[in-house]
């Protein structure tokens, strides 16, 4: 029977990948230390070379720090590289419980209407268009999950069209920061009409050239996130 060896490096991201899962859970809080690294090659069956390689990965991501004779210590949540993606596609749905969410939506309350208002002198015809189909994709999506696609595709597109190459790299950063928020804000909301209004009238103001209507819209989009996250808390069991 033949047997299929993964290539090194998807085998050092699983483990990698494990290990940040049980610190982000917190059975490995700030502060204590990883397990030994036989211990560790035991518990994922690979070489002590895969383990090294994997922790070199959370070291580098701000995870984790080698400390001489005491071992694998977690690094407190400040120190953690949350604008990695891999970082936050790790994180998941312990976002909220790591108090990220609220941090996210701070970092958009700044970031996005000032984007908005650039893009309003600065957008390109063909990124209006890009815009303009987001939103329609919103309307006319069959389900959340297509719904959420086009609107991660829309704020993406809107920190594209400010022209701001640090904006425009905050928003591929937080895709899936920018994901999981439009997941919980959409799911606790029976209704997205009142999202889909919004969100074509910010392309009506782009279209229009109005910079103080357009950060005024991308702010109401956040304050509805903000308010529809507050929601889906209240209605959790």
């Amino acid at each position: 029977m033949e047997t299929t060896v993964r290539p090194p490096r998807r085998v050092r991201t699983t483990v990698a990948r494990s290990i940040a899962g049980q610190i982000f859970s917190g059975k490995f809080p700030a502060g204590s230390t990883l397990p030994r690294e036989s211990d560790l090659c035991g518990q994922y069956g690979v070489s002590r070379t895969v383990i090294r390689e994997s922790l070199k990965v959370l070291q580098a991501k701000g995870l984790v720090t080698s400390r001489p004779r005491i071992g694998t210590v977690v690094s407190e949540q400040d120190d953690w590289n949350v604008l990695d993606a891999q970082v936050l596609e790790w994180i998941g749905p312990s976002l909220d419980d790591l108090g990220l969410v609220d941090c996210i939506l701070e970092a958009r309350r700044s970031i996005e209407p000032a984007a908005a208002e650039l893009a309003a002198g600065r957008a390109t015809m063909q990124e209006l268009a890009d815009l303009e189909a987001a939103w329609k994709a919103m309307a006319v999506a069959e389900d959340i999950e297509r719904f959420i696609a086009a609107d991660v595709i829309f704020h993406q597109a809107l920190l594209k069209a400010s022209h701001n190459r640090i904006f425009r790299q905050f928003g591929s950063l937080m895709e899936a920061a920018l994901s999981f928020m439009l997941t919980t804000s959409a799911h606790s909301v029976d209704d997205l009409s009142v999202s889909i209004e919004q969100h074509r009238a910010l392309v009506e103001a782009l279209r229009l050239r109005d910079a103080e209507a357009a950060r005024e819209l991308a702010l109401r989009l956040i304050v509805k996130a903000r308010h529809d996250v507050t929601a889906a808390r209240a209605g959790k069991p």
